[in-house]
Parts: structure tokens; C-alpha cells; sequence
């Protein structure tokens, strides 16, 4: 069974979302999701300032498999980036919910989208797609 911590929100797409003290949402993927793609060899960023809509792609993963499109859970703007991944993008692989942070967000709704999951639910989730 894949890591799930308890802390974090996840979306039915297999991305994490992160509350932070000044105000953004930190993004990234699930363990179980960089386990099924597999080791990452390339990360797409977006730019500083895109402006990102809720359920549409915003970075792009590239493992040994497969590219695979990660889907911002809110709308907002990009306010920082993980750079490290562009060198290191077995960052994800090896640390999905640290060092493996894609980008940060600063939402340009209130609160967090109703669609989210909490742990104990995205367990169930994963479980039911087995």
C-alpha cells in the first residue's frame, strides 16, 4: 500500500494539494501515481504567473513509460516552481511529498474545492480502482 499522509488533500487524478501558512497550495503527485508511472526522466514546469483553471493539465511528467499531464484541483496563479526537478526529476520518485513538490499555487478561490479527498478517502479511491 502506497504512503498516503494524513495531512494532505488528493484529488481523484492522483495529485496532492498542501495548505501553506502564507496562503498557496503547494502541488504535487501521489506516491501510488509516480509508482505507476514509473521513473521519471523529464518534468515540465509552467511559468511563474500562469494563470491555471481548475481540472485543466499544468505540468507535464515524462517517465520511462509514459507522459502524463498533472491537473491543477484549483484556479489560480503560478507563484512558484520546483526547479530542482529540471535537473532531478527523480526527486518525485524518490520523495513525492517533500522534495518532489512540483509547483505553489496562490488560489484565486476561497478555500479548498468540495471535490477533494482526505486520506481515508483516497485510500478507498485507490482501492477501487485496483
Amino acid at each position: 500500500m502506497s504512503e498516503i499522509p494524513g495531512d494532505l488533500h488528493y484529488t481523484e487524478t492522483h495529485e496532492w494539494l498542501r495548505q501553506l501558512d502564507d496562503g498557496t497550495l503547494e502541488l504535487g503527485i501521489t506516491e501510488h501515481a509516480q509508482h505507476s508511472l514509473g521513473d521519471l526522466v523529464f518534468v515540465e514546469l509552467p511559468e511563474v504567473g500562469a494563470e491555471l483553471s481548475a481540472g485543466e493539465g499544468c505540468v507535464v511528467v515524462e517517465s520511462t513509460k509514459a507522459a502524463s499531464d498533472v491537473y491543477s484541483p484549483v484556479n489560480g496563479d503560478v507563484e512558484v516552481v520546483n526547479d530542482t526537478l529540471t535537473d532531478h526529476p527523480e526527486n518525485v520518485n524518490e520523495d513525492p511529498y517533500g522534495d518532489g513538490w512540483l509547483i505553489r499555487i496562490r488560489p484565486s478561490d476561497d478555500g479548498l474545492p468540495d471535490n477533494l479527498m482526505d486520506a481515508e478517502a483516497y485510500a478507498a479511491h485507490i482501492e477501487s480502482e485496483s
